[in-house]
């Protein structure tokens, strides 16, 4: 029996992270609802359609400091019972049917989410040599006879050696139950499916076309997954999914964590991204109107603690100096001894080298992709995600590191932080004379002012780095990140609990939880912490390499693709650089990983790479807390940023009404 409504539970929702406290004895669908997260409930709540179901995590989580465990939850009974009855359950609850009597983790499936994430993982046009490990051949075998007592594998070998000129070819062993059949009814003719011009990894009767294959990009929040023809190196279909250890942790470190803490952590973690894994290739299969037994050439890429969880191996050496990888070099593998069942039998996994032990597969791919090796002109690139990556370089050399920038960028940590989800505040500006404020919500197109009503339900990465900026930029907080208190005479948003200030970014009746959306000291300390972190790595590379400025960047990512450049600049979040020069390029670390799966060559060249790259270990440069230090400051405490005074030259230099002027010259540094 639950107590009554006299306490309060945490209850934590992913994949959006939005988290808070609510009545014990809430029903769940209802208090998700109040934590601003609408769940998909066609029957009103009737305990009928099924579309609210949920899935309670289970164990201590350090990282939300919460233990959670199904009995938190009413028992099941009346008409969820009946409805399980009918259903398949896989361990999910129905939201409307179960009140809330402890602290919970609950993972909300996809489709049982009204407002579907957005995830900007699509893979970019671009011109790929398309010569894919995996071909297929078409030939014909001489029948058996009496006279001829090779078997039919010899045979058909010898009918590769004199029609294609290829020797020594091996099969899996797992095709020769069905060499005969495939050879009787194709009467002596079969098209095979060859790796690397080396193995046959699936025959088939007859003339036969189709072979495709699929490159994942393993992020540590999502996971995108591109579906190849690997003929015509044409995407097929683009899919994406929140990774599922998100619920072990939001960011690598908690997750080695976790893995150190539970005795089968780590395992938990491995068969949580390989389940996770084959139900993006059925799914990608699905929307391409295939099996997901045609694919028979995957490639996968993720970073340093992705590739060893990927790999069931525990990343703890990586928790720490020296950061020691179990294996760097590039991998090929079976798909079945993975554990990747959704694909075919034979099919193959080709796994990316990592360059360092905090700079995974991922980077490597990015670098395919980006190629600054390939460039006259200096190039930075920066991959933006719960770990920034960065490489900085050019034909001469290419310098690459890792900056431990955390989870703030894509809304947790955030007090309404939340990922990219239709909602949440993606766009902000605020007017330097009297603070006047507009915003834009994914799903709309239009800007909500002051008298427009919202449905706002929290401010994702890239709405938190343009309130951030656009409030400096408005003389909200100044250059160390403090608010002013003179901002609380000019405008009502501005406001003080004591010492600690906040901003109002949507008013109570412009959000879903009838609650203000507001953006608080911790916030921009949060953010600070982040940015400082990533633009001291750059720093050290742009030192090493002995510039003192870049000409051309690169935002990588999904972050990256969203993120406004000028604003990116005005937190000091990237350095200064032409801004025309300054350009998002998408999920590059999936661009990669579809070149390698396309063209077996450029494998070998990333071996290549990845052996001629210089890793810098930021975390251990004597300059680096130096280098933080002066980056917590926006822009910058030292450093100029004169193309800033050529966009903003009205903000960085006027007047704010209320207060004497204040100028802003960045090119002095401020």
């Amino acid at each position: 029996m639950l107590e009554p409504k006299n306490h309060v539970c945490r209850v934590i929702l992913l994949p959006s992270g939005l988290r808070g406290e609510i009545p014990q004895g809430t029903n769940l669908l209802e208090g998700a609802r109040m934590l601003g997260v609408e769940l998909e409930s066609i029957c009103g709540g009737r305990q009928t359609c099924g579309k609210c179901q949920i899935m309670v995590e289970e164990g201590s989580f350090a990282k939300h400091a919460v233990t959670s465990i199904r009995h938190h939850l009413s028992p099941i009974e009346g008409r969820e019972a009946a409805y399980w009855e009918r259903h398949e359950s896989k361990g999910r609850r129905l939201a409307c049917a179960a009140q809330v009597s402890g602290d919970l983790l609950v993972t909300v499936p996809e489709e049982s989410q009204a407002h579907k994430q957005v995830i900007a993982k699509a893979a970019t046009q671009r011109a790929i040599e398309v010569q894919p490990a995996v071909r297929q051949l078409y030939v014909e075998c001489d029948l058996a006879r009496l006279d001829d007592p090779r078997g039919d594998w010899e045979r058909l070998q010898e009918a590769m050696a004199k029609q294609w000129g290829l020797n020594g070819i091996t099969i899996d062993p797992v095709l020769l139950p069905g060499l005969q059949p495939a050879l009787r009814d194709g009467r002596g003719a079969v098209t095979l499916s060859l790796w690397q011009d080396a193995e046959v990894l699936r025959i088939q009767a007859g003339y036969a076309e189709g072979v495709y294959g699929l490159a994942i990009d393993v992020g540590s929040t999502t996971v995108a997954a591109h579906l190849c023809d690997l003929r015509t190196g044409a995407v097929l279909t683009t899919e994406v999914m929140m990774n599922p250890q998100v619920r072990f942790g939001e960011d690598l470190m908690s997750r080695v964590s976790y893995g150190m803490m539970d005795p089968d952590g780590v395992g938990r973690m491995h068969r949580a991204i390989i389940q996770g894994l084959n139900e993006l290739a059925e799914k990608a299969a699905l929307a391409a109107g295939l099996s997901a037994k045609d694919i028979l050439d995957v490639v996968l890429v993720g970073n340093s603690v992705m590739h060893h969880l990927m790999l069931g191996i525990d990343p703890v050496e990586l928790g720490g100096a020296p950061f020691a990888l179990a294996i760097s070099g590039p991998l090929d593998l079976k798909a079945r001894d993975l554990g990747l069942t959704a694909v075919h039998v034979a099919a193959r996994v080709h796994i990316l080298p990592c360059i360092a032990g905090q700079n995974g597969a991922d980077n490597m791919a990015v670098l395919l992709a980006t190629a600054p090796h390939e460039q006259d002109q200096m190039m930075l690139v920066v991959d933006i995600g719960t770990n920034a990556e960065i490489l900085l370089g050019d034909r001469q050399q290419v310098l690459a590191a890792s900056s431990p920038t955390g989870p703030a960028f894509e809304g947790a940590q955030i007090t309404h932080g939340q990922r990219a989800a239709p909602g949440a505040i993606e766009r902000t500006r605020i007017s330097p004379e009297n603070l006047e404020l507009k915003f834009k919500v994914i799903g709309r197109e239009e800007w909500i002012d002051e008298s427009t009503q919202a449905a706002a339900t929290g401010v994702c990465g890239s709405g938190i780095i343009e309130a951030i900026a656009e409030m400096f930029l408005a003389g909200i907080i100044d250059r160390d990140g403090r608010f002013m208190e003179a901002a609380s005479q000019r405008s009502w948003r501005v406001r003080f609990n004591g010492r600690a200030g906040e901003f109002v970014l949507a008013k109570p009746d412009q959000t879903a939880s009838k609650a203000p959306i507001v953006i608080t000291q911790n916030d921009v300390r949060s953010v600070q912490l982040a940015k400082a972190a990533l633009y001291a790595g750059v720093k050290l590379l742009m030192r090493r390499r002995r510039v003192d400025r870049v000409d051309r960047i690169l935002l990588a990512g999904a972050f990256g693709s969203f993120i406004s450049p000028q604003h990116a600049m005005v937190l000091g979040l990237i350095p200064d650089c032409d801004l025309d020069k300054v350009t998002a390029v998408g999920n590059a670390a999936g661009d990669g990983a579809r070149i390698a799966l396309l063209n077996r060559k450029r494998r070998s060249e990333a071996a290549e790479l990845a052996r001629q790259v210089d890793y810098v270990s930021i975390a251990v440069e004597p300059r680096f807390q130096d280098e933080f230090v002066a980056a917590m400051a926006l822009p910058h405490a030292v450093d100029p940023f004169p193309h800033l005074n050529q966009h903003w030259p009205g903000q960085l230099k006027g007047q704010h009404q209320g207060r004497p002027r204040r100028r802003f010259n960045l090119v002095k540094s401020i």
